[in-house]
């Protein structure tokens, strides 16, 4: 998703009684305009980060924020037309790792991301 300084991640604060996952898919569908019934989750994949955000929000304090993203593909046959909805933009990129797209959470997520895929096709190919 395209802000307009840098890339991001549909992502959002936990709201009172929903969990981790269940933020996570209210949050893609808000900022994507795409149906959590079009996606197929990748199990066994979590990403969490932390990280300071400075004078997040015009608070003037720096604030810790904890980063915790889930893995899922398109389903078959899903196009996956993107409305943004808190965003100017967006852009589907290449699968191509090594990636250089934002410093802070994608790229270590996007590394993360590409070690869990090595482990799979790895496990794929010795029969495990």
């Amino acid at each position: 998703m395209e802000h307009a300084r840098r890339w991001d991640l549909p992502k959002g604060h936990v709201d009172p009684g929903e969990t981790e996952l269940e933020c996570a898919l209210r949050e893609f569908e808000e900022e994507t305009g795409i149906d959590r019934g079009e996606i197929k989750l990748r199990n066994k994949f979590l990403y969490e980060d932390c990280y300071l955000v400075k004078n997040w929000k015009g608070r003037g304090a720096n604030v810790e924020k904890r980063l915790v993203i889930f893995l899922a593909k398109l389903k078959k046959g899903i196009s996956g037309k993107v409305v943004p909805t808190e965003h100017i933009g967006y852009e589907w990129m290449d699968w191509n790792p090594p990636h250089d797209i934002q410093d802070k959470t994608i790229n270590p997520l996007l590394r993360q991301v590409a070690d869990f895929e090595r482990r799979k096709k790895k496990k794929r190919k010795s029969g495990k």
